[in-house]
């Protein structure tokens, strides 16, 4: 028995942490579990390191056997052997296991890039689904409140206390609403079916409604720094100077002479003939104007480098820029709205006569518009913050 009772309190405490973690967080672990794309990435990323690391050792052996009849017959035959390997000169074969291990490093970071683009077009989509699940319980709400009106309407024109003209007010307001509705569920079955395709063809149930608070970093320059560490595209870029640096290295390496050295003998009658045998190759026309074009390359990446850092610290600062005034006009507009909120005093001038219908749905559609503008401006807001916080 006690045993039973502690695996229930173990199985109520794992689902309450389970259902405790942030809704959003929990469907990108999924996604980046289940997605397709990421798993074919992966593949590909260790088939390319492995392609990385070929080509960077010596040359393959070259053995050669010769067995010449002689004529006249009296001379013999001869037989030769010989085993001779080639050599880069020593330094190319530092220079290219470098190489290989930044190529490797690199491709790292392009699965990092393309990660992180995934899963930001996936939180993105939840942004959208919260927003959406949000409008779908206030539309609740003014639907729910729709109806009592239509209802109310109905009974007094049956009864001949209001004309067709109220009563036909208050079933096209019912009407709109019921249309909006459907139009918002339209939607968010899309959007669910984005993060099923997200997610390697899986279902996710996502039902927030509400928008996590994340704050947003005051200063900036600190912030950036941590930002500019963990952007794969810019520490690509530097992976990429640094490999042409070796690139101009290795040329210069290749265009030294290469050397041989092997084993060699000969057989003839009565005599023998064995020994090393040296080989040098002069470079040169093979390798003319390697060497500039790797300083050329070596230059051009590092202008490149130093303006993709430039554009990158541009548009994350307008980002920043923009997520603050958003995160303050949604705020501002938040408190507002709660003060200026007159929809109970608008039900109970409709109740005693002292509006119209028309005068009572025209002036309720003003506040509905107003907290449909909150939720849209918190949606752009946290879109903001999310590209914002792309690459932390």
């Amino acid at each position: 028995m006690k045993k039973i009772v502690i695996a229930i309190i173990s199985v109520i405490v794992s689902n309450s942490s389970l259902f405790s973690q942030n809704p959003i967080e929990s469907v990108l672990n999924e996604i980046e579990k289940n997605n397709t794309t990421l798993t074919a990435l992966q593949k590909r990323v260790e088939a390319e390191q492995i392609g990385n690391k070929t080509g960077i050792y010596l040359q393959n052996p070259e053995v050669a056997f010769n067995y010449v009849w002689g004529t006249p017959s009296t001379i013999g035959n001869r037989t030769d052997f010989s085993a001779i390997q080639t050599f880069d000169f020593p330094t190319a074969y530092k220079y290219k296991k470098e190489i290989s291990n930044i190529k490797n490093e690199q491709v790292a970071l392009e699965y990092q890039k393309q990660r992180k683009d995934l899963l930001l077009e996936a939180r993105l989509i939840t942004y959208d689904l919260v927003f959406t699940n949000a409008l779908l319980l206030e539309l609740s709400k003014r639907l729910n409140h729709a109806q009592s009106i239509a209802s109310s309407y109905k009974s007094k024109f049956d009864i001949g206390e209001t004309n067709i003209r109220e009563y036909n007010k208050a079933q096209l307001n019912l009407l709109n609403l019921s249309k909006e509705m459907e139009s918002l569920n339209v939607k968010r079955d899309a959007l669910l079916g984005e993060l099923t395709r997200l997610n390697g063809g899986i279902p996710i149930e996502f039902t927030a409604s509400e928008f996590a608070t994340t704050p947003i970093p005051a200063d900036f320059e600190q912030w950036y720094a941590q930002a500019e560490q963990s952007n794969p595209l810019l520490n690509w870029l530097k992976k990429e100077m640094e490999s042409t640096e070796k690139q101009v290295g290795l040329n210069r390496a290749m265009s030294l002479p290469k050397l041989k050295a092997g084993y060699m003998s000969e057989n003839v009658i009565g005599q023998k003939f064995q020994g090393i045998t040296l080989g040098l190759s002069i470079p040169l026309w093979e390798n003319k104007n390697q060497v500039k074009y790797a300083e050329a390359n070596a230059a051009a990446i590092e202008k490149t480098a130093n303006d993709q850092k430039v554009q990158f610290y541009n548009r994350l600062k307008l980002l920043h820029a923009k997520a603050i005034g958003l995160q303050n006009n949604a705020s501002d507009y938040k408190s507002r709205l709660k003060t200026f909120d007159s929809s109970e005093l608008l039900k109970k001038a409709l109740d005693k006569g002292e509006i119209s219908l028309i005068d009572y749905i025209l002036e309720l559609s003003i506040y509905y518009e107003s907290v449909n503008k909150l939720l849209r401006s918190e949606l752009e807001m946290n879109k903001t913050l999310a590209k914002l916080n792309q690459y932390l």
